[in-house]
């Protein structure tokens, strides 16, 4: 089979026989070329010298070039406008939009993988599924459904050490990750503060008590306290008490019925509530000589021990179940405390 003219030797040696009195379908016969290409390098090319041909040819061709380069950079630019609403950082994910952008908006291969920084063999990589990941999978959905405030780390040790999956942390990490069962955490304020006090350590049982309110809604919507006293040395629960208003009167009533089975203590520490300030409260502590230790305003980490209590409270009781009624919750708050 005769070999296609495109050199521009070539070219310039079918013009030079035109220009000497070759008819033009005799050439295209000879040369094996159609007549519309011939007509196309008689008005191109007629007149050129091989050096002026062969700058054009140069230049038709880094323009080719250029136009080329200009559409698809007009493409990625266009795609990548309309994926930016996608997030686009983890490969899974950017094999994910770059194959939207091959089957749907018709971009090449190539072009697709240069847009989103993907090489050829990540985009056509097929990822193999183990049946260990479903498992891995399984419990945790069981794990968080039953431990509700437990977090990744105490479901990888379970995991780990009482089913025996031998996942390491980044594989078990992964799909704890993409089942989006990660606990809300709640950003640290950072304000500028005064150093507070340090907190008192005591040394004996009813050396210090603390007490706290806490709140919590019913399941019709009506929210009621929690009256909490703890004894500070082994942090020992010492009563509970819920209604839906708490003055300082059924304060000093909670804290009599305690005195009346523990004993009394030496000093009772709480924050500066309204409760807490009441003439009925002073009056009654002094009668008692007890000495009340109110937390500096805005040192809530003074009263960290039954801070700490009312958080064991709230995730271990208070999130897990709905009460229906104010005697409800004094009988749970009894029995749990």
């Amino acid at each position: 089979m005769k070999r296609s003219i495109s050199t521009v030797s070539q070219i310039l040696a079918v013009l030079r026989q035109a220009e000497a009195g070759t008819v033009a379908p005799d050439l295209c016969r000879e040369h094996g070329i159609s007549t519309a290409t011939f007509y196309k390098w008689w008005s191109k090319y007629r007149g050129m010298d091989a050096s002026l041909m062969a700058r054009m040819k140069e230049l038709e061709e880094q323009n080719r070039r250029l136009k080329k380069l200009y559409v698809e950079a007009q493409l990625k630019a266009d795609i990548i406008t309309e994926a930016l609403a996608k997030k686009t950082l983890r490969p899974s994910r950017r094999r994910e939009v770059a194959r939207w952008a091959v089957e749907d908006k018709g971009l090449s291969v190539r072009v697709a993988c240069e847009a989103f920084g993907l090489s050829q063999s990540g985009y056509r990589y097929e990822p193999v599924l183990n049946a260990e990941n479903q498992r891995i999978a399984e419990w945790l959905l069981r794990l968080t459904d039953n431990q509700r405030i437990w977090g990744f780390g105490l479901c990888f040790l379970y995991l780990r050490n009482v089913k025996g999956f031998r996942s390491n942390h980044k594989r078990v990490y992964r799909i704890y990750t993409e089942l989006e069962l990660n606990l809300r955490i709640n950003p640290k304020k950072r304000m500028v503060r005064t150093k507070p006090e340090a907190l008192s350590v005591p040394e004996l049982l009813n050396q210090n008590w603390s007490m706290d309110f806490m709140h919590d809604p019913l399941q019709d919507g009506r929210t009621f306290r929690l009256f909490n006293a703890i004894d500070d040395i082994n942090r020992e629960a010492l009563g509970i008490e819920a209604d839906f208003s708490l003055p300082s009167e059924r304060v000093i009533r909670s804290l009599e019925q305690i005195i009346q089975w523990r004993g009394q203590p030496a000093a009772l520490r709480c924050d500066n509530g309204p409760e807490y300030v009441r003439a009925a409260l002073l009056s009654w502590a002094n009668s008692k000589e007890i000495r009340l230790d109110y937390t500096q305003p805005g040192k809530p980490q003074q009263n960290a021990y039954v801070e700490r209590f009312n958080r064991t409270v709230r995730y271990y009781w208070l999130a897990q179940c709905l009460s229906e009624s104010i005697g409800q919750v004094q009988e749970y708050a009894t029995r749990w405390a």
